[in-house]
């Protein structure tokens, strides 16, 4: 890309801006077929856009023009990069830009929001996933609280993923409970992995999505990445790894406590959770509850709560978070 200019406001409403690319060959990825990532822009930002060659014109309020700006530059220079460009690394520029310019201190593009495995460069895909990945560099232990789809999961395998190719870690260990088995296991067919499989299959998805099939196969097979159902874990001390507790919020008080200090030299921890999503009997406290209340405030800890501001699914699941938030709400009030 070569440059920036502003343009006459007398063919378009409010400011004008042109976005001059270098290589023509990128123009098509970057505007998607039939134009959808450039139609995408415009209804989320309610700018018009104009292409003219290898020239883009953007035109609207100048917040919105300036974030259209921004986002498709960082697009340009992702693909300028060999990365992809699709609906959602363009709903992630569109987020990112319009917080970046609400808060001119964020840094939101910055190459330590990312995370590289062998399939892909995993970046934040908002303000809240940038904290969370800051954090996750930051500290030895994070929590990751957040609703179905902000990326809490994912982000900590691919942290993982990023420490252990890179030498820092020796080994990952999975784990989470299996509250719909009560931890009792073993009336389940085959060996331990078969067992926990349907409870860790969320964090073998993002596995999957990181790493060669063969790769992720031999890495399992030596215990590189060790599946380790929570109840498995007493009386263990974890060196040189990341470990990854998932669903936490239906882990009991001793449980947590058992499983925090496990921690041990050169690793890495990571609990995810959603505090408002907890399967646990009628009245038996969340010891992920706990460990906040308990841990809270303390040096080398980091606690990132991502919100539905943060959910990166389909667009519709962002809007199912925040009709169930306001029912529960409006339930507290008494107005159901």
């Amino acid at each position: 890309m070569t440059g920036l200019s502003p343009g006459s406001a007398g063919e378009f409403a409010d400011t004008r801006t042109q976005l001059e690319f270098d290589d023509n060959l990128l123009l098509p990825l970057l505007y998607g077929e039939r134009d959808q990532h450039l139609d995408r822009i415009e209804r989320q930002l309610g700018v018009s856009v104009v292409t003219r060659g290898n020239r883009l014109a953007i035109s609207g309020p100048a917040s919105a023009t300036e974030a259209a700006h921004l986002a498709l530059s960082q697009l340009y220079d992702r693909l300028k990069q060999g990365q992809d460009v699709d609906a959602p690394a363009v709903e992630a520029a569109i987020r990112l830009a319009k917080a970046e310019l609400d808060d001119k201190s964020l840094d939101l593009w910055r190459e330590d929001t990312a995370f590289r495995t062998r399939k892909r460069r995993i970046t934040a895909h908002s303000p809240g996933q940038a904290a969370y990945i800051k954090a996750i560099r930051d500290n030895e232990l994070v929590f990751g609280l957040g609703p179905a789809g902000t990326g809490k999961t994912y982000l900590a395998v691919a942290a993982a993923i990023d420490r252990l190719m890179t030498g820092r870690v020796e080994r990952i260990i999975l784990s989470r409970p299996a509250v719909e088995a009560g931890e009792r296991l073993g009336f389940l067919p085959g060996d331990l992995r078969d067992k926990v499989d349907p409870y860790l299959r969320p964090i073998f998805d993002a596995l999957n999505d990181m790493l060669p099939a063969d790769q992720l196969a031999r890495r399992l097979s030596v215990g590189e990445i060790e599946v380790a159902p929570i109840a498995f874990m007493r009386g263990r001390t974890l060196s040189h790894a990341f470990v990854i507790l998932d669903e936490a919020q239906n882990t009991s008080p001793m449980q947590m406590k058992m499983f925090l200090t496990r921690l041990g030299e050169g690793s890495r921890m990571v609990v995810t959770g959603d505090p408002t999503q907890v399967d646990l009997p009628a009245g038996a406290r969340s010891g992920l509850a706990e460990a906040l209340e308990t841990l809270n405030g303390m040096d080398g800890i980091g606690v990132v709560r991502l919100t539905d501001q943060d959910v990166v699914r389909h667009e519709l699941v962002g809007r199912i978070v925040r009709a169930y938030e306001a029912r529960e709400v409006a339930a507290r009030s008494g107005e159901i």
